[in-house]
Parts: C-alpha cells; structure tokens; sequence
C-alpha cells in the first residue's frame, strides 16, 4: 500500500480576522457604565416650619422604574415627592434628575423633565377640561407663538388615553373630585415627561376608576418608558401594581424593595398598627380582570 496522502493544511486566516477577534473580546471586557439615575437623594432632608419631616434619604431610582411610597400619614411621603419635584429646597442634602442637581435648574427645566399629579387643585377661575389639560403644553410652547398644532395633537391624544373624551367641553370646577383627579392625569400626560410623580393618584375614585388609574401608570411605564414614582395609602393597590416599594416612617426610609420584603407582616403591624390581613386585601377581582 501506499503511503497515506498528507492532511491538507487549514487555510490560512487572514491578519485581519485576528484583530477583530481580539478587538472583540477587548470590547467584551470592558465594564458597562452605569446608568445615570433618573432621580437620586443623597443624605436629603426636609424642614416644614422649623420641624425636621425627612431626614438623611437616601434613594436611587433608575429610568423606567415604577415605585410606589407607602407609610402612615405624616411619614414624610409626600414632602419626598416634593424635594424630588423642585418645590422644596433640601435643609441638607441633595436631589439630582438625570444627574443634574436640581439647585442647578430652572423650573422650564424641571418641568420638562418632571410632572407632578396633586392630590387636588383648587381652580381660581372657569376653565374647560381641555383647556386644563393643555396647561401641561405649557413648559414645550414657544413663549412667542403659543401653542403649536403638536401641542394640540399631545392634549388631544391624552384626553383621549385617560378616557375624558365625555368631559371635553365641562366646567372644571362643576365636575366631580374623581373626575377632576384624572384630568390632572391626564394634563400630566399632556407634559410628556420622562418622569412622573403622583400624590394619592386615587383618592377620590371609584373602585374601577382606581383600577383603571393604577393600568394607565403601568402602560405609562411599560410602554412609554415613563420613571413612575406614586405616593399610595392604598397597600393593596400598591403591592399589586408596583414592582418596587419604598417604606416610610417617622421622615426616614425603613425599608426599600419588593412588596412582599417591605410588606411582610411585621413591617405592617410595627409601621400602621394593623392586622396585616385587612392591610393587604387584594383589589375587587372583578375590577382588575376587566
């Protein structure tokens, strides 16, 4: 028999594949950079008429997160979500959006970058509903031309997501209090901020409309990318619809996490005082699988 033919030789790579290999495997051991948070506080604290009602917060919120602040009433829950809106300086501390300390800029500023839901806004004077909910174009408007055919298209489109297309027309001041908290909704929606901050979004609505409310927030979020930050007496409501709870107590943050950590039944009876099976009453089945 003959001698066994020589195995072919592998074809030969050319210098450029290997640059890219290494180039590649370089690339792949670089660290991610963090994200910038969209909302940070760092040793924050609040004065109100010479009393201290938060004190040293420290809280990171990332783009697109959806969080809910529970406590019982005087926590300090709604002065965070003023810090975190510009309304309230810090008595120490600080308060950064997107990175930039909030000292640092002016309200047009915040105000395309954050909006705010009351719990309620006393009207001074007649106003149609759309023509409150256009008060939310008001920080996107040239201050020259007024309000431009987006404008219109933005207040449009948001009266109709928030469902008040049977209101469009109405005295602000002549309909009900739950029907004037979701026109502030839907003004906010108007302002089409990357982040959005509400204060007992649900206080004055009807189950369903609690319920439709809590899936607007997370369509909100979902889809839009939206940073929901929501003040929630309502623990139900709360763990249901928000992956993230942040428990305050006494003006401090005691606990920060998944509902199920921060709610556990301890929490729930040292914090409210509460049999945790009346706290955590899931909402009406009905309303919720609509």
């Amino acid at each position: 028999m003959g001698a066994a033919a020589p195995a072919a030789a592998a074809p030969a790579r050319p210098p450029a594949f290997g640059r890219a290999v290494s180039a590649a495997l370089a690339v792949s051991a670089i660290p991610a950079v963090p994200a910038i948070p969209a909302v940070r506080l760092v040793g924050a604290s609040a004065r109100y008429r010479g009393r201290e009602v938060l004190r040293d917060v420290d809280l990171s919120i990332a783009p697109g997160e959806r969080l809910a602040v529970v406590g019982p009433n005087g926590a300090g829950k709604s002065t965070l979500l003023r810090l975190i809106a510009g309304v309230l300086a810090p008595a120490s501390g600080s308060v950064e959006i997107g990175g930039d300390p909030l000292s640092r800029l002016d309200r047009i500023a915040i105000a395309r970058r954050v909006a705010a839901v009351p719990q309620q806004v006393a009207l001074p004077f007649s106003m149609t509903v759309e023509e409150v909910v256009a008060l939310g174009r008001l920080p996107h408007e040239d201050p020259f031309r007024g309000p431009r055919e987006s404008d219109r298209a933005a207040v449009a489109a948001a009266i109709e997501r928030v469902g008040l297309a049977h209101l469009v027309g109405r005295d602000a001041r002549e309909i009900s209090l739950g029907e004037r908290q979701l026109v502030l909704l839907a003004l906010s929606v108007a302002q089409a901020t990357p982040i959005l901050l509400l204060d007992e979004p649900t206080v004055h609505l009807d189950l369903r409309h609690q319920v439709e409310a809590m899936e607007l927030l997370v369509d909100l979020n979902e889809r839009d990318g939206t940073t929901i930050i929501a003040v929630l007496h309502d623990l139900a409501l709360a763990a249901h619809f928000f992956p993230r709870l942040v428990l305050i107590a006494d003006g401090a943050v005691v606990a920060d996490g998944a509902p199920e950590t921060v709610l556990g039944p301890d929490a729930i009876r040292s914090v409210f005082g509460v049999d945790p099976v009346h706290a955590l009453r899931a909402p009406s089945e009905a309303a919720v699988s609509r």
